[in-house]
């Protein structure tokens, strides 16, 4: 059974399981990509390896992109520096003429145009995830077909089984099961200032707690805006974590029970199952 549609059986929560990225460096790559996007062919296999050295060594995550639909010829290489971090957030696109150029581009944002428009990246790395082709396709060219400009498919993002997967930048909204929803509603919610609760994995510069702390706080006291409960403190307990959120009435602490789930394969690929944590709420206090 694919990985997605075993999640779906079981009923896999989506809280709590964005992946850390607190900036980018998206790379365009219209060819079709190996099992490492930026390293395996048609890729140059050492220019890719220097290049996701060099961008990992600063704490930045590679990701690359490429337009839905009929592979376009690529003229020169555009990229974009992305910050996620709150009250940063920003987009910086450039373009270099040959992919070499690529490891001489500024990584501390002194170079790049910036841009006002989001970046709706839409995992579709069929070669990580028979599920992120299968799905993630679909879910960018439905996002394609209103949003032309901002929306990319882009490779592994983590949570193949919540196929289909997307990130929206440069806020690093992690979405999952975006096909059995609306992909184009989710992004009309981004543009008004607001997250889609129902699909909502969590933010990426925060901690897997925060995240669940976030989705708990917004889930009973409804407010959905982007930057709604900010953490202000997050602490291990006995049988979890509490997580104290800024909020407009002050601050909330969000008691969390942390759980591992029965063993599961995560992803098509493997082989042997292993639980994953989960998360609970405990409470929440004024």
């Amino acid at each position: 059974m694919p990985c997605s549609d075993g999640a779906r059986d079981r009923g896999d929560p989506l809280v709590g399981t964005g992946s850390h990225g607190d900036r980018w460096f998206l790379v365009e790559n219209q060819a079709a990509w190996g099992r490492h996007a930026l390293i395996d062919p048609p890729f140059d296999h050492a220019l890719g390896r220097a290049l996701v050295h060099r961008i990992e060594g600063e704490g930045i995550r590679p990701l690359a992109i490429r337009r839905p639909g009929r592979r376009a010829a690529q003229v020169g290489t555009r990229w974009a520096l992305v910050d996620s971090r709150p009250g940063r957030e920003s987009v910086l696109w450039g373009h270099v003429d040959e992919p070499r150029e690529l490891l001489d581009v500024p990584l501390d944002g002194s170079a790049g145009v910036p841009s006002d428009r989001p970046v709706f990246a839409v995992c579709a790395h069929g070669r990580h995830d028979q599920c992120c082709a299968v799905r993630g396709r679909a879910v960018a060219a439905r996002l394609a077909s209103a949003y032309p400009e901002e929306t990319w498919e882009c490779s592994h993002l983590g949570g193949d089984r919540f196929a289909g997967t997307m990130v929206l930048l440069p806020h690093g909204l992690y979405y999952g099961w975006v096909d059995d929803g609306d992909a184009v509603t989710v992004a009309d919610a981004y543009l008004a200032g607001r997250v889609h609760p129902q699909l909502l994995r969590g933010r990426s510069a925060y901690s897997h707690p925060v995240q669940a702390a976030q989705h708990f706080a917004r889930e009973q006291l409804g407010d959905h805006r982007l930057d709604a409960y900010p953490p202000l403190g997050e602490q291990r307990t006995a049988d979890g974590w509490s997580v104290r959120l800024d909020s407009p009435d002050g601050p909330v602490t969000v008691g969390l029970v942390e759980a591992s789930s029965a063993p599961l394969l995560s992803t098509c690929a493997a082989t042997q199952a292993l639980p994953v944590r989960q998360w609970a709420l405990a409470g929440i206090e004024p």
